[in-house]
């Protein structure tokens, strides 16, 4: 925990450092931004150790230090730079695969760290950015068809797609139908989640008192599933405080890109750092309820973890940088 608010204070300094520097600035520097993701991903893949099947994270005088994670941010300030730059063509399916193209050796090397979820953000942050900058919608549809063409092929070559994140698809497909389907097996975890938010009933059974939490039923406890931690301990209640808490974020941030239309660069870090927030909400609550299928994505600013909390704080810096500077002009 000494670790923990060390990490949140690193963000705070962050945030506060963040929203006072005028955003203007990382235009400059988007060609940077992008080399030095792509170098911080490649040393994870030449030095970073094996954790788990993962190799994700890299050691910084005993602290964990996940460049993935920092990755998103540097993506939304290369991406939003590139949209801005070509915005007079953005309309044309040259300049919106050339957008798709810039994010793909990014998202190459995090699923190389056998990192699938924080590759999927990356791909939202894009989604994202690409549609409040204007693409064409028949472009975004054709490419979904595309990509869902692609994967259907990738998972019947049975080459890319692990057999784990196949079963983990096909296990979260039969639980729509049959809520209890494998859960003695590879269904297990999430019907115990599903369980121990369920016995939390109306207001939980208390702070530490969670049974199934602290039994050793619900893998993940302090990160990707604590959005059950949450729901056994504090109840439908407190599932509902949280939700609420995201909202106002949300809300807020919605706001700030909604009274950025005079500024497209801002508008487009704006719309970047809201898909990639409402990605790890929607995701990580969702497979935590069994609605979606498991995924590793933190849940923002309440999962243990230093990087992402450090990049989520950085990125709120990001929004409100966006409100108070966002009619400055720059010369």
């Amino acid at each position: 925990w000494k670790k923990q608010i060390l990490y949140i204070v690193v963000g705070s300094m962050s945030l506060v450092g963040v929203t006072l520097l005028d955003y203007h600035l990382y235009a400059r520097f988007a060609r940077h931004f992008y080399i030095a993701n792509l170098i911080l991903l490649l040393i994870v893949l030449k030095f970073a150790p094996n954790i788990n099947g993962a190799a994700r994270w890299i050691n910084l005088a005993g602290f964990k230090f996940q460049p993935s994670e920092f990755a998103k941010v540097l993506v939304i300030l290369a991406l939003a730079a590139f949209l801005t730059k070509h915005h007079e063509t953005i309309r044309e399916l040259k300049t919106f695969l050339l957008s798709l193209l810039y994010i793909l050796p990014p998202m190459a090397l995090i699923f190389k760290q056998n990192d699938l979820g924080t590759a999927l953000v990356v791909l939202a942050i894009w989604f994202g950015m690409v549609f409040m900058a204007g693409v064409r919608v028949r472009h975004l549809v054709g490419l979904i068809v595309i990509g869902s063409l692609l994967f259907t092929g990738l998972w019947m070559s049975g080459k890319v797609i692990k057999d784990y994140q196949k079963q983990r698809i096909t296990t979260w497909l039969r639980s729509i139908f049959d809520p209890e389907a494998d859960k003695g097996k590879a269904g297990y975890h999430v019907y115990q989640a599903r369980t121990a938010i369920g016995s939390g009933q109306f207001f939980g059974k208390g702070w530490l008192q969670g049974t199934m939490v602290h039994g050793g039923y619900i893998p993940e406890r302090q990160t990707d599933f604590i959005y059950t931690t949450v729901g056994e301990e504090f109840g439908f209640i407190g599932c509902c405080v949280v939700l609420t808490l995201y909202a106002g974020i949300l809300f807020r941030g919605i706001v700030i890109v909604a009274s950025s239309d005079e500024d497209l660069y801002g508008k487009l870090i704006g719309s970047g750092v809201l898909a990639m927030f409402a990605f790890h909400v929607l995701i990580n609550i969702g497979m935590n309820v069994g609605i979606l299928p498991v995924t590793g994505v933190p849940l923002p600013l309440i999962s243990a973890g230093g990087s992402n909390v450090i990049v989520t704080l950085t990125s709120i810096g990001l929004l409100e940088s966006v409100s108070i500077h966002r009619h400055q002009l720059l010369f």
